[in-house]
């Protein structure tokens, strides 16, 4: 068995012995063995980077069997510039969400840590698949635990904010199975996804299967406006479920233009490339404002999340190498960013119960130690030099205002819209007198939340200061999909 392939089942695997044997009354056994597994397949990962060949574009580490011989279809993996972070990123944060969700959660501590480690490999075989079909099917199983994560662990109203989450993303995704069979039919019959980037395929075709994937894709991001299932999850999911949504499962969208919009239709890329802009500046612009006015933590950085990945889909389509890097790196970097942010609301709301800002003031008297931790994550979700957040967002910037200075001028936006909310809610939680009794008895971090919260300082500190490991991973991969897409394939 290769490297991805322990990636992808080695989660897999502990998740479904958790589910078999774990009991509540072993609940301590349970979260043991869950860490070990998500420690383990973290350690499987990590070969992937040290064994990367910089300088190529080809997809290393790649496996390859039949699998549904009958229509072509293959257990095809292997990773590139674009995917490697992706994977180690989706391997490292399983790891701190399940440290972070220790205590937090007592009920069905195994279906929980089960479902968390089964996600982990599923969203990791998204990341490494090179065959459509199972491409497809990876995608969409990280639909059932997720919802079931939301269902069963949320908050009041969590079986509408699951069952949002599920129509919303089951939906697009329908639109695209349309559209890889019929790039199956065109191929002659397969579904790899080299063969599908040498396709000639027409104007209208290309359009149709454009909008297709532009369905699945844009909900899972999610772009604006397909954007409102969105708040409504992460308010219900449970800390750990909010994490992975939004250091992961956006990412799961974005992957998908690379992968799918980009190489392989790349005329209807650039001819819709002004809505794809103009929906990207939505996102930056008017979601950054509406975050503004939110009274809920959780709502806020969900919104936020809105605004940062829309710098995402932003790079991609300024068609230059600087953006579409950039947009990669703000991928990695938010996943940091906006993991540190939900599990700080985890830990104000493991010991308060409320999620409402005006339900605290002055934290920063009772939790020192959190409030530093909880300023360092804030200034990165401003995009502050010398954080993860600032890096991305200054390469997109960058980027558009080489293609376009107006562009560039309504993108940097974000960045004053980023430091108004963002510092707004600091100010009012963690700032001032304590603002009352619940604030008074708070008691500062512990071990465990600090080894959670020191860990992601290192990540977002170390991006922020030393990115060159993160772009010269990615530079061979850009330079060859830049090159798919700026050749027509019209026949």
């Amino acid at each position: 068995m290769g490297l991805l392939s322990l990636a992808i089942w080695t989660p897999i695997l502990f998740g479904v012995v958790l589910l078999a044997l774990g009991r509540d009354e072993h609940a301590n056994a349970v979260r043991w063995m869950a860490l070990v597994g998500a420690l383990v397949s973290l350690a499987v990962t990590v070969p992937l980077y040290t064994g990367f060949e910089l300088g190529t574009a080809a997809m290393q580490f790649v496996e390859q069997g039949v699998w549904i011989e009958r229509f072509n279809v293959n257990y095809h993996l292997g990773v590139d510039g674009i995917s490697l972070w992706l994977v180690l990123l989706t391997a490292f944060i399983t790891v701190v969400v399940v440290i972070a969700s220790w205590e937090s959660i007592t009920s069905r501590v195994n279906q929980y840590m089960g479902a968390f480690l089964i996600l982990s490999g599923l969203m990791i075989g998204v990341f490494a698949a090179l065959d459509a079909m199972l491409f497809y099917v990876f995608f969409e199983a990280t639909l059932i635990p997720m919802y079931l994560i939301i269902g069963i662990w949320g908050g009041p109203n969590k079986i509408y904010a699951a069952f949002k989450f599920f129509l919303y993303t089951l939906l697009g995704s329908l639109l695209m199975l349309v559209a890889l069979i019929y790039l199956y039919t065109q191929s002659g019959g397969s579904f790899d996804l080299a063969t599908w980037h040498k396709l000639p395929l027409g104007g209208t075709a290309q359009t149709l299967l454009f909008f297709a994937f532009f369905a699945a894709f844009a909900v899972k991001v999610p772009m604006w406006p397909v954007h409102t299932w969105l708040p409504d999850v992460h308010v219900e999911a449970p800390t750990g479920g909010s994490a992975v949504l939004a250091a992961i499962m956006l990412k799961l969208g974005a992957y998908g233009f690379l992968r799918f919009s980009l190489p392989i239709l790349p005329d209807a890329s650039h001819e819709w490339a002004w809505l794809m802009i103009t929906l990207s500046l939505v996102a930056v612009v008017y979601v950054g404002l509406v975050a503004m006015v939110q009274q809920d933590m959780k709502k806020l950085v969900a919104y936020s999340s809105v605004a940062h990945m829309g710098f995402v889909t932003l790079g991609f389509f300024l068609f230059s190498d600087m953006g579409v890097a950039g947009g990669i790196v703000q991928m990695i970097a938010h996943g940091f960013v906006s993991a540190a942010m939900f599990l700080s609301i985890g830990v104000l709301y493991d010991r308060v119960h409320s999620r409402e800002i005006a339900s605290y003031g002055g934290v920063v008297n009772t939790m020192p130690n959190f409030a530093a931790f909880a300023l360092l994550f804030t200034m990165a979700n401003c995009g502050l030099p010398g954080t993860a957040g600032f890096v991305g967002e200054w390469m997109v910037i960058l980027a558009a205002v080489k293609a376009n200075f107006w562009i560039g001028a309504a993108a940097a936006t974000a960045l004053i819209f980023g430091a108004a909310y963002s510092l707004w809610m600091f100010k009012r939680v963690y700032l001032g007198a304590p603002g009352n009794h619940h604030v008074k008895a708070l008691t500062d971090i512990g071990s465990r939340e600090f080894l959670v919260m020191a860990v992601l300082g290192i990540a977002v500190l170390y991006m922020g200061v030393h990115p060159k490991p993160f772009t010269d991973v990615m530079d061979a991969s850009v330079a060859e999909l830049l090159r798919h897409v700026a050749i027509s394939k019209l026949n």
